[in-house]
């Protein structure tokens, strides 16, 4: 493990005066810790710490792990140390975590780093000792004199201070939100908070140094080193008056708890705004700008946002002038608090004969923002129709007593600061036989501008600032050994852990949005009601279902794409053509007695309640004797079937570069072919399962959600969390388009023969079909006519997935007196000596690097869909092609395949 962290008491000769008492506990009484003394300690040279300084909270070791977890062994962060006992919440990486919340509560009013929630976008960036003694800190922009500074000259440029500040990711509580309907971020728990000794310098003396230019300078722009991030470095901003603000409290600091920073907190150099949420403090801080405009990074814009409640997640996605509204932009925290005792699961015995002495103390956190003070925490017993008051304890406090000057920590010195930047500590004490009476314990906080935790919650797309009142059910139950026990039920657990009152109420079909505890509670109508057209009164039997589905009606040729959700019958032949899944997605359903499971786990709640609009009827119970139709049980010597979900196994994973991996799944047995025609896709379905042991290999781009705003990577997610052995899911093949070979394609099952030269353009992960055809062409020894084009674009030269496979292929046939392949990358970011394109794909490089127009020529793209639709569909038809018959495209967004023909 790590150094302990220096006591306030152990660096120099000081006297001051101090408090008595200590705050290892939140239940210790405020009456208990206030007592004057005198402190007088030595600087110990030796490096033996002594305890911390009497009076105040004591100051944690960051008990930093001596190994790399397993977990993060093959990801970029591979040399990152962390704690095993944090929830991670975004599988493997980029690692978002927090402590439990019962972990986190007993480690007291300061959080040791190896326990503090951490929130990273990508990876983290790696800094050794060498880099970290030459980090430059560079302030210019409007400003009378531009400067750089390294850590050593802000030390000795500006006063140091220290200032205990709790931070809070604004998501955090947001998986109750993610319980009533699916926001755009992660599965935080209620620990999404943790406090330290931040030590540094204050923005506002750095900012009077740099003298910025008034009136043209408005904003203060903060920048991080994290620069491999799809969009651009992490970086955000603040209005100059606040950022000015020596009261503000906003530090750039390199110390927490007394020891330098941590890599996932920021190491070298971070920036700290106190009361703010967490994600405008900015870690591995490289650059301040003073701007006439606010930051223009694009997560400043498209995360931290808390978006009206009647805008759906899937809205948000699509319209992006929502986050570009200033209105909708979140800086101080709102008042919130919760319950940490009882604990999740905590079970309390009740005797009979001790009710009436015995006494059970409920204990709990609340902060609030802006510097404001938490003013009262109230309790309810009876599910909010009377409160009581409990307890309040603010170890902040302690240091407005006491001031310290320290080598270490500088000047921390709160005697005339009233801002209060911490969470505090309510406790409220209760008869066991009051429990007893009652089915849940509900906690409100209220700050001094008398803003109140709201009873209902406020929904928002972006899952962010949820404090709707904290619940905690109690069951009342028995125990093997016949003693009646009361056990206690927190709303949610962090992550992908299952258990939670709000999920339990959900999946028994009641309103979690309007809880109600005891078994009073009537069922949810409003989501599900919505799904079906009320004035639909047909009853469709299984039979009739299955011959329409299957072509055995009375017109076989007219298959119907019908599929059940919720034991009701929906067409979707009027939506094929939109779904943004492609028609596949509708047809590989079809014909399922249940489809309920894969269409409420994939689809958003904008998405069910456009379902109403197809609903045609409810599926009868009729017994399975009675359906005319038997189900196919065919042995069959392919894996992939359209009709049923196949499981494989997985057997390796291969880290093809920074961001993406080869997943190698066996099949359950040697033999089975897979069933994949070449340029056609599969279905996943991810869940740990016990199953059946032929190969599938599939190329995954690790694109994790790294933001709090729109953009996907479930997926990835989900694929993190596996291990070797874990199951998956396949069903297939979907896909309108099939390469047959020898020039020959099918296209919606209409032949086309004689296409002798294919050009083919990817983004990105887009290769992943692309390569498909590429492999199916050249090792066709059949085929010696058809020529390949191939033009890449990537942002960075290590984006470039499959490199060696496609040098070799040109190599083997690019080389030829007869080439059949050429490959041209571009890229947005090249390295030095970079002797292929640079920037986007533009006309240019469409007409050099494709085949020309012709009849016997064909396109095939796959990438990002703003690619493919303004860039290479426009500048294809700009240079001479008729993408109505040539041009055959995938979108790597969308995970379809389409045509313009549609």
């Amino acid at each position: 493990m790590s150094s302990p962290a220096p006591s306030l008491s152990d660096r120099g000769s000081i006297e001051s005066e101090s408090i008595t008492g200590t705050c290892s506990s939140p239940a210790t009484s405020l009456d208990e810790l206030v007592d004057d003394v005198t402190v007088k300690s030595e600087f110990k040279s030796d490096g033996d710490f002594a305890e911390p300084a009497p009076g105040l909270p004591p100051v944690p070791d960051a008990d930093t792990p001596l190994v790399v977890d397993e977990t993060d062994i093959n990801t970029p962060d591979k040399w990152v140390k962390r704690d095993p006992r944090l929830v991670r919440l975004t599988g493997k990486h980029p690692f978002n975590s927090e402590a439990r919340l019962d972990t986190l509560f007993a480690a007291g009013f300061l959080t040791p780093t190896s326990l503090f929630y951490v929130r990273n976008h990508g990876a983290v960036p790696k800094v050794n000792a060498d880099r970290a003694r030459n980090w430059k800190l560079r302030v210019h922009g409007l400003v009378q004199r531009e400067a750089t500074f390294s850590i050593a000259d802000l030390k000795r440029m500006f006063p140091v201070v220290t200032l205990p500040i709790t931070l809070v990711c604004a998501g955090n509580r947001r998986k109750e939100q993610n319980m009533v309907q699916k926001s755009l971020g992660f599965n935080w728990g209620a620990a999404g908070l943790s406090t330290a000794l931040f030590t540094g310098v204050y923005l506002a003396d750095v900012l009077e140094y740099v003298k910025p230019q008034r009136p043209s300078s408005k904003h203060v722009v903060f920048e991080g080193a994290d620069a491999d991030l799809p969009n651009g470095p992490y970086g955000t901003s603040q209005k100059l008056p606040v950022a000015a603000n020596r009261e503000k409290g906003m530090l750039i600091a390199w110390k927490m708890n007394g020891l330098d920073l941590e890599p996932d907190h920021g190491f070298p150099l971070r920036m700290v705004i106190p009361g703010q949420i967490g994600g405008r403090s900015v870690k591995w801080l490289t650059r301040i700008e003073i701007s006439e405009v606010e930051s223009q990074h694009y997560l400043h814009f498209n995360d931290n946002k808390m978006l009206p409640t009647q805008l759906g997640a899937q809205q948000a996605r699509g319209e992006p002038h929502w986050w570009h509204d200033p209105k909708y932009i979140i800086n101080d925290l709102n008042v919130n608090s919760a319950i940490a005792e009882p604990n999740h699961g905590e079970v309390l015995p009740v005797h009979p004969e001790d009710l009436v002495e015995s006494q059970y103390q409920i204990k709990g956190y609340a902060y609030a923002g802006g510097g404001r003070r938490v003013t009262r925490t109230e309790i309810s017993l009876d599910e909010g129709n009377s409160w009581a008051l409990a307890d309040i304890v603010y170890p902040e406090d302690l240091y407005r007593s006491v001031v310290v000057e320290d080598p270490v920590y500088g000047s921390l010195d709160l005697t005339e600061r009233d801002t209060s930047f911490c969470w505090c500590f309510w406790s409220f004490n209760v008869s066991v036989e009051e429990l007893t009476k009652c089915n849940a314990i509900m906690v409100r906080a209220t700050d001094e501008s008398q803003a109140l935790q709201q009873r209902d919650m406020y929904w928002n797309a972006t899952g962010m600032m949820n404090n709707w009142w904290f619940r905690v059910a109690i069951h009342h139950e028995r125990n093997v050994d016949g003693i009646d026990v009361l056990r206690f039920e927190h709303p949610t657990l962090a992550g992908v852990a299952s258990g939670g009152w709000m999920e339990r109420m959900k999946n028994s079909g009641l309103d979690v949005l309007k809880p109600e505890f005891g078994g009073r509670q009537a069922p949810l109508s409003a989501t599900v009601n919505k799904m079906i057209n009320p004035d639909i009164t047909r009853m469709i039997s299984l039979s009739e279902y299955l011959s329409a589905t299957s072509g055995h009606g009375p017109n076989p040729r007219e298959k119907k794409p019908w599929f059940v959700v919720n034991g009701e019958v929906y067409d979707g032949a009027g939506y094929l053509d939109e779904h943004p899944g492609g028609a596949d997605s509708i047809w590989l359903a079809a014909g399922e007695r249940d489809s309920s499971g894969d269409f409420l786990a994939i689809h958003s709640d904008d998405a069910k309640v456009k379902l109403a609009k197809f609903h045609i009827g409810k599926l009868t119970t009729e017994s399975d004797s009675e359906v005319a139709l038997p189900e196919d049980t065919t042995e069959s010597s392919t894996f992939l079937q359209r009709s049923r979900w196949n499981s494989a196994s997985l057997s390796s994973v291969v880290q093809v570069n920074h961001d993406s991996a080869i997943y190698r799944f066996s099949l359950s047995s040697p033999n089975l072919s897979l069933g994949l025609p070449v340029g056609q896709h599969v279905f996943v379905r991810l869940r740990q399962k016990q199953g059946e042991s032929g190969q599938i290999e599939i190329l995954i781009k690790q694109v994790i959600s790294c933001l709090e705003h729109p953009i996907g990577g479930k997926m990835s997610v989900c694929f993190h969390g596996l291990v070797v052995g874990d199951f998956v899911e396949f069903k297939g093949p979907l896909g309108s388009f099939v390469w047959e070979g020898r020039g020959n394609i099918r296209w919606k099952d209409v032949p086309r023969t004689g296409v002798r030269n294919i050009g083919l353009i990817c983004g990105g992960s887009g290769i992943t079909p692309i390569l498909q055809v590429l492999r199916s062409v050249l090792r066709d020894e059949t085929d010696e006519e058809t020529r390949l084009w191939m033009l890449d674009a990537n942002k960075t030269e290590a984006d470039i997935l499959c490199r060696e496979e496609l040098d070799s292929m040109v190599q083997i046939h690019g080389s030829t007196s007869k080439p059949r392949l050429s490959v041209h990358h571009t890229l947005g970011t090249p390295p030095a000596g970079w002797s292929f394109s640079t920037g986007r794909i533009n006309d240019d490089m469409l007409r050099r690097y494709l085949p020309p127009p012709s009849e016997d020529a064909m396109i095939l793209v796959c990438g990002p869909d703003g690619m493919v639709q303004k860039t290479v569909r426009p500048g294809l038809e700009r240079i001479g092609w008729d993408i109505h018959r040539s041009l055959w495209y995938s979108s790597a967004q969308l995970g379809r395949l389409a045509s313009p023909l549609d």
